[in-house]
């Protein structure tokens, strides 16, 4: 790929066809999810109207997945989803899933960087074990129960399961109380 530090533009034409303008060919959802994957910012606009489908064709391609049963999001996180769209015009859904996303992109990138064996500067942060807990609670809900334990750096050598189970049901019964103050808004 040319450059990495612009969003791959992809145009949709009349024909629906996708196509790459960096390598003058036409792609499919699957060679974009791919893209994605790599790491490539992507913007999919219509030729002819200019209008921004990057968004249409990202939900595309999860219902994709969630077709062929891969199940990206659990049911539980897909129903607030839709629960969040119904009739609230201020929902602090997606602040909240950009935010989530970005610890976790952070938590990736800081634990590439301490697998050369020096010691997570991190740690001496007042409350890191706590939002540590919190996020691989988080990253065990969305998963739908997949942990990657051994992939998520702890001060800790191992972690009870009661422990892992009271964290999801403590951010259960926030995600709960949420719901209901964002219920009384309306």
């Amino acid at each position: 790929m040319a450059e990495t530090g612009k969003p791959l533009l992809i145009k949709r034409y009349a024909s629906r066809r996708l196509y790459n303008t960096e390598t003058s060919d036409y792609v499919t959802l699957e060679d974009i999810a791919k893209f994605i994957r790599e790491g490539r910012e992507v913007q999919i606009v219509d030729l002819k109207s200019g209008d921004n489908l990057t968004r249409q064709y990202l939900l595309q391609i999860i219902a994709e997945h969630e077709s062929r049963g891969e199940n990206v999001l659990p049911i539980s996180v897909l129903t607030d989803l839709v629960r969040s769209y119904a009739g609230q015009s201020t929902s602090v859904v997606p602040q909240f899933l950009a935010a989530s996303f970005e610890m976790l992109r952070d938590s990736q990138e800081k634990m590439i960087n301490n697998l050369g064996g020096m010691p997570n500067p991190m740690v001496a942060v007042p409350g890191f074990e706590q939002m540590q807990k919190q996020q691989k609670a988080f990253l065990e809900t969305m998963m739908g129960g997949w942990t990657p334990s051994s992939t998520m750096p702890t001060e800790e050598a191992s972690e009870k399961p009661e422990d892992s189970t009271a964290d999801i049901d403590d951010i259960k019964r926030q995600l709960a109380d949420l719901q209901k103050k964002l219920s009384g808004l309306n």
